[in-house]
């Protein structure tokens, strides 16, 4: 049994799929924590029992201090199983993180201080030691001055043009509790009442690229958003299926940044169009400094392309739509 910690009003919701030992030493950090959420609910999309086996033996450990809830996904997906959590979550805050980070000292303390300590703030993430801004060399720099339209002192925290998300930066001379634009989902608390319903859109499947930045952005139009610097983790990023197909991924991230870009950010002008161009083109083109990505730029290429060709019928489709009910209206 683990000695008595401060509970505070928190449903943590964990999606897993296939990471029994990733997950055990989260937990496990988590317990070295001196405050814990009420409330954890894992979604396992595994096939096997060796992470329900897990989750049993760690609630068993941890005692009543802490509401365990183990289920099965009922659709594979980190929006999907995270939607799942949220819908059995029980109390008014809720605490997404994923299954392969560790915590530092005081970290949820701090998280927790971050979001209590202001009620108009919507959410709080951790930050991230292994990924975080640096400061952008003279062509990144020029990139990111063309796509916002304007030189600024830094980048960071910020989403700017076609919804390209850039890191909070670790810099003690910024408050302990920074201000920023958009969300990751590695480690984050938000207010219940701040969250959509249910919190991640239908568009986003499998791997669900962006639909953090999606989710924190739709948030963001009416609540504050922050990255609380001193609440620290190291995410260890452990190997997956879909990491390694590199043609979906590429896909994938072109389709999604229209999706935010258009849907959640209402950038549909053709400067916003010509700036995604540009954005996808520098993301092309930058890694061919080696030969590796040279190999891979074909598979890459495809990938683009199927992107464009679901993009440009999504977007032909949501046209219909408006008109069918324009013209439904209108009758």
């Amino acid at each position: 049994m683990q000695p008595k910690k401060e509970v505070l009003p928190i449903s943590a919701v964990v999606p897993t799929f296939n990471r029994p030992r990733s997950l055990q030493r989260t937990l496990d950090s988590l317990v070295t924590q001196n405050a814990i959420p009420k409330q954890l609910i894992v979604i396992d999309g595994s096939p096997g029992d060796d992470t329900q086996m897990a989750i049993e033996a760690w609630a068993a450990a941890v005692g009543s201090q802490c509401e365990v809830i183990y289920q099965r996904a009922f659709q594979l997906g980190a929006a999907v199983q995270r939607n799942q959590g949220v819908a059995t979550a029980t109390q008014p805050f809720i605490w997404f993180f994923d299954d392969d980070i560790l915590f530092e000292s005081d970290c949820v303390k701090r998280l927790w201080a971050a979001i209590k300590g202001d009620e108009a703030m919507g959410g709080v993430n951790a930050m991230i030691t292994n990924q975080r801004y640096t400061t952008p060399g003279r062509v990144t720099r020029t990139l990111f001055c063309l796509l916002e339209g304007k030189r600024r002192k830094s980048y960071a925290g910020k989403c700017i043009g076609p919804a390209l998300n850039i890191l909070p930066e670790d810099n003690a001379d910024l408050p302990d509790v920074a201000p920023v634009e958009w969300l990751n989902t590695t480690c984050v608390i938000y207010r219940r009442e701040a969250l959509p319903s249910p919190p991640f859109d239908s568009h986003f499947t499998g791997y669900s690229f962006m639909e953090d930045v999606a989710l924190s952005l739709t948030v963001g139009k009416k609540w504050k958003l922050a990255n609380a610097r001193t609440a620290r983790i190291y995410h260890d990023s452990q190997p997956a299926e879909y990491k390694s197909n590199q043609s979906a991924l590429a896909g994938m991230e072109l389709i999604n940044r229209h999706y935010v870009m258009t849907r959640i950010l209402g950038r549909t002008s053709a400067i916003d169009y010509a700036k995604l161009i540009l954005l996808e083109a520098f993301g092309i083109v930058t890694p061919l400094v080696s030969a590796r990505a040279w190999k891979s730029l074909p598979v890459v290429l495809i990938g683009k392309a199927h992107g464009i060709v679901k993009m440009l019928r999504w977007r032909n489709s949501s046209d219909h739509r408006e008109v069918t009910q324009k013209i439904g209206a209108v009758s």
